[in-house]
């Protein structure tokens, strides 16, 4: 390990360093498990409102930086800020999640690529804060949902399960679907690369609903949307890194890691350590313990944190959660988990 190097910890293992001990960082870690989060919102009129109050925004970046002295902050935002942009109608409703007005083969033409940037100038600012607020030590990450995620949601009109509306739109009519993606894509990219350009050091693409598809949609809705934002932005950002999360991925995790062009690839809970560490022969990985472990805590956290560090000691890796943290989780276990990440495993 260089500690002369001037880039944060997050960074070289981003291109290809081996860190000792990995860097940490967790997704969703501004969240409703900090008391000092669930004081700023209770100040907002809405989530989006929150999503879109630069301030408010900026602190709850910060906020678990302070608090567990994480080696990178991700914004605190929302992957549905991007259908917001464009016009869709987006709602958070307490107890309930996110609520959309579906999007159809009909209603999209009423979408707006250069409608969005200036929707979202707020979110841009917020990233300007945090970068100006943060240690040079420290990264900061910004990120979009995947095309395939958002639209999702976007299709369903909210969350769902097995998410039937956008399989049988995909399948059922394959050129709107693909109207969809096509637009998706080139927002992810619009959206990322004003999230670079306002000061993010690196992005992660969300595809937390990439594990509902068979492989070859997973291939065409995944991978190739996946490898065409990265082509762009290298283009507009040739030293930017780009983390990829493929959710549910399982067996098509390699192919993803091989193909879609990230620079570093997410491993979420459901990943065999053997299978991660055949990842890590092609890309860096992040990941990947339960959150769940996190939230149970004592021994078996433990354990498993030295099960991870052994593992995938040697190359590059950072250390992160299998998905994001649970409300429920006593901060204190966080803690611990950062404190034990940073010891020998």
């Amino acid at each position: 390990m260089n500690s002369k190097s001037p880039l944060p910890a997050l960074l070289r293992v981003l291109a290809e360093e081996a860190v000792d001990p990995p860097p940490i960082w967790l997704m969703r870690q501004a969240g409703r498990y900090l008391p000092e989060y669930r004081a700023l919102r209770a100040k907002s009129a809405g989530f989006l409102a929150f999503c879109y109050d630069p301030p408010a925004a900026a602190e709850a970046t910060l906020q678990p930086i302070r608090r567990f002295g994480l080696d990178a902050a991700i914004l605190f935002s929302d992957i549905l800020v991007v259908p917001d942009g464009l016009g869709a109608k987006v709602a958070f409703r307490e107890g309930e999640g996110p609520v959309l007005e579906p999007t159809t083969a009909a209603t999209l033409k009423h979408l707006s690529l250069a409608r969005m940037r200036p929707h979202l100038v707020p979110v841009y600012e917020a990233v300007k804060r945090v970068r100006a607020a943060l240690e040079p030590s420290r990264a900061l990450i910004g990120f979009a949902g995947a095309p395939w995620t958002v639209a999702c949601y976007m299709a369903e009109g909210g969350g769902s399960r097995d998410f039937v509306v956008p399989k049988t739109w995909l399948w059922r009519d394959p050129a709107g679907f693909g109207a969809l993606m096509e637009l998706l894509a080139a927002a992810t990219v619009e959206h990322l690369s004003a999230q670079i350009e306002a000061g993010a050091d690196c992005v992660q693409l969300f595809d937390s609903w990439a594990g509902i598809l068979p492989d070859a949609e997973f291939r065409a809705q995944v991978i190739a949307p996946t490898a065409r934002i990265v082509r762009a932005l290298k283009q507009r950002h040739p030293t930017v890194r780009i983390i990829g999360f493929p959710r549910g991925a399982g067996a098509m995790i390699g192919e993803y890691a091989r193909d879609s062009g990230v620079d570093a690839v997410g491993i979420d809970y459901t990943v065999p350590l053997a299978a991660a560490q055949a990842v890590q022969q092609l890309r860096p990985v992040q990941g990947s313990l339960d959150p769940v472990l996190l939230l149970a805590g004592g021994a078996p956290m433990q354990a498993r944190i030295r099960e991870i560090r052994r593992a995938l000691a040697g190359r590059p890796h950072v250390f992160n959660l299998g998905h994001g943290v649970l409300p429920p989780t006593p901060p204190e276990h966080v803690a611990a988990l950062v404190a034990a990440v940073r010891e020998a495993p």
